[in-house]
């Protein structure tokens, strides 16, 4: 089981640090064949992944599917009746989290994504609606779902791609299965997963015993690429700390929203999590391809107009191949093979540089980030580190480099490398 660790910034599992790799699989229990499913499961697992994303609920954008499983009964008028479980849906959902815990991977379950709450972002927009589910009902829904999901230790994630827009959202849906869930379990695990760019929780979330880690979405708009960093420096100042993760960076080959032409490549999907990671948000990442999040299959329809507005996606056939999960893999491998699990965000050391360049450090090392290459000036003598390296993070060569003080200045420079992509400089103190 999943816990908190000591310092409240990092995750431990059987007694170990571990450090949370997730991938965006929102439509699994709508979409995904338990075939495919067992072939997704032993891909990830061999990647280095640890926990799977799923929205509990049908997720209002997944691609078409030739499945017909529903979670509720369905009304005339084609939303759902949530007084009336469909017991083949969530019997199917026993199965499938079932076998992801039997690989050791630990299931996120979402299970108030923000379209089925009054009043939120995703409630309004002109689509076909499922329904908003009643108020009275939450509780005892929290309870059928622990009930059936509990003993497979899950994490809670009490809303989906949320806003705050009332108190009657905050409290009597958001706190009351918060609470709820810890009533049920004091141990387990419980977190908020945010809209893209929202910068707090509300006071009565934020500071409740009850929620014990912080997600933050920095999201799929070309334009905004820099919430990775100011999203996680702001929720890493936050009041209590806990750890904190990118829950929804941009996904590999994603479209631009509001279909802006153009999608992100595995470079831009790469940087936003090195970013991210040092910038306080080093509890973990969470990966997304496009096509998995949605389980697309090339033979049907995916509906491009809707909501953010993305390009189509890629056959998950094709998504699940990525190189991107792999350098997300690399991340989650170097965290944990030189136990980075006390890194503390350093900008200070960074002279006159883009905010884009992002450093990090702890007692054995500072790490910088670059996305482009450039001659790094830090502040301070750095000429008798044990050791200076680069890490092409692409292909994962490494390269010693020189530094050259200069006492007048008190500035370090360090030599370029000579790879031509993004790069990860390691000074062992």
């Amino acid at each position: 089981m999943v816990k908190i660790g000591n310092n409240n910034r990092i995750f431990v599992k059987n007694g170990q640090p571990e450090f949370y790799l997730a991938d965006t699989c929102w439509s699994a229990f709508t979409n995904i064949s338990e075939g495919d499913w067992d072939y997704y499961l032993d891909f990830r697992k061999s990647q280095g992944f640890n926990v799977l994303q799923i929205n509990m609920l049908q997720q209002w954008d997944a691609s078409q599917t030739d499945l017909t499983i529903k979670p509720f009964k369905m009304t005339e008028d084609g939303s759902f009746d949530f007084s009336s479980y469909n017991p083949a849906y969530f019997e199917r959902a026993y199965r499938m989290i079932e076998k992801a815990y039997n690989k050791g991977l630990t299931v996120a379950l979402v299970l108030l994504w923000a379209n089925y709450v009054p009043d939120t972002w995703a409630s309004q927009l002109p689509i076909k609606q499922l329904g908003i589910f009643p108020e009275n009902l939450v509780v005892s829904y929290v309870d059928e779902m622990m009930d059936r999901y509990d003993r497979f230790d899950p994490i809670y994630v009490i809303s989906g791609d949320t806003d705050f827009p009332s108190e009657q959202v905050v409290k009597d849906y958001y706190l009351a299965a918060l609470e709820r869930i810890k009533a049920n379990n004091p141990q387990a695990l419980t977190t908020l997963h945010i809209r893209g760019r929202e910068a707090d929780l509300p006071k009565v979330l934020k500071e409740s015993p009850c929620l014990d880690f912080y997600m933050f979405q920095s999201g799929h708009n070309r334009d905004f690429q820099d919430m990775a960093y100011q999203l996680a420096e702001q929720f890493y100042q936050m009041t209590p700390e806990k750890p904190l993760l990118n829950a929804e960076p941009c996904y590999e080959l994603m479209g631009y929203s509001r279909r802006v032409y153009g999608r992100f490549s595995r470079e831009d999907v790469r940087k936003v999590a090195w970013q991210s990671f040092l910038s306080g948000a080093s509890a973990g990442i969470t990966y997304g391809a496009h096509g998995i999040w949605s389980w697309h299959d090339s033979r049907l329809g995916f509906d491009s107009t809707v909501g953010e507005a993305f390009e189509s996606p890629y056959d998950w056939r094709d998504a699940i191949h990525f190189k991107g999960a792999w350098d997300y893999s690399f991340l989650k491998t170097f965290v944990e093979r030189n136990q980075l699990f006390d890194l503390v965000p350093n900008q200070a050391v960074l002279v006159d540089h883009s905010s884009e360049i992002r450093a990090s450090e702890n007692d054995r090392y500072l790490l910088v980030y670059l996305p482009s290459n450039i001659r790094l000036r830090l502040l301070g003598d750095w000429t008798g580190a044990r050791k200076i390296t680069y890490v092409d993070l692409e292909d994962h060569k490494e390269e010693r480099v020189s530094a050259t003080y200069s006492e007048r200045s008190n500035q370090t420079t360090i030599d370029m490398h000579r790879f031509t992509k993004d790069a990860l400089l390691i000074i062992e103190k």
